[in-house]
């Protein structure tokens, strides 16, 4: 999905790693959460065949899933809970979780809780409130990053300005995306946030640097993850 292009620029994710386990236990009910990163329907539907095979002895396995930049595929699967009283709050607690102040923007993100059902019943409300805690407890643990899309720009100039100009591009804060040396000149790469401006920003910069001298070309784009400040 990520390969696409899209209308969003950036958006968060969980870092890259290891599935992400967080449990709680609510009137002797256990809520085991896992998180996993998925960038593909098939690898959200890959963690809840797992989970199966690893908790068979549990009575629910309960996913949602929120996959691509633009947040364009969204699921939920209630698994025999009452409907609507699993996936659904689940999935909510994906879409409406807040990465940055007033924003709301993780994707690639799977979530499947397992249910050991404690004797207890939770009734209608209490199932909502607990799965809709268990993903929000998990989340509020769990490694995010920002990934974000960025144009790779390239410039041309001679070998012998190719160190410095190198230089005083990191020194202005933009990103070295890597430097080849052909037969007649070196190719600087620069990776900038894909948007009109940081793109214009960045071809005056090194009209700055060059005196004139180098023009900035734009090509394809390229995701990558960010930390988040």
């Amino acid at each position: 999905m990520q390969g696409e292009e899209s209308r969003a620029t950036s958006y968060t994710t969980l870092a890259p790693g290891s599935d992400f386990r967080h449990e709680l236990e609510i009137k002797r009910s256990r809520f085991i959460t896992v998180l996993r990163r998925a960038d593909s329907e098939n690898a959200a539907r890959d963690l809840v065949a797992g989970l199966r095979r690893e908790f068979h002895d549990a009575r629910h396995h309960c996913s949602a899933f929120i996959i691509g930049p633009d947040r364009g595929i969204q699921r939920s699967n209630d698994d025999g809970e009452p409907s609507g009283t699993a996936g659904v709050p689940m999935l909510e607690a994906l879409a409406k979780r807040e990465t940055t102040p007033g924003a709301a923007d993780l994707s690639d993100v799977s979530a499947v809780v397992v249910r050991y059902f404690g004797g207890v019943l939770l009734g209608a409300g209490g199932l909502v409130r607990a799965y809709s805690e268990s993903v929000s407890s998990a989340l509020s643990l769990a490694p995010l990053v920002r990934r974000s899309r960025l144009r790779i720009c390239s410039v041309e100039v001679p070998h012998a300005a190719a160190g410095k100009l190198e230089n005083d591009l990191r020194a202005a804060g933009l990103v070295m995306a890597g430097t080849s040396y052909e037969a007649r000149h070196a190719v600087l790469q620069v990776a900038v946030p894909d948007d009109a401006g940081a793109i214009a920003d960045a071809a005056e910069r090194v009209q700055l640097l060059t005196a004139g001298g180098a023009t900035l070309v734009a090509a394809g784009t390229e995701w990558v993850d960010v930390p988040l400040p």
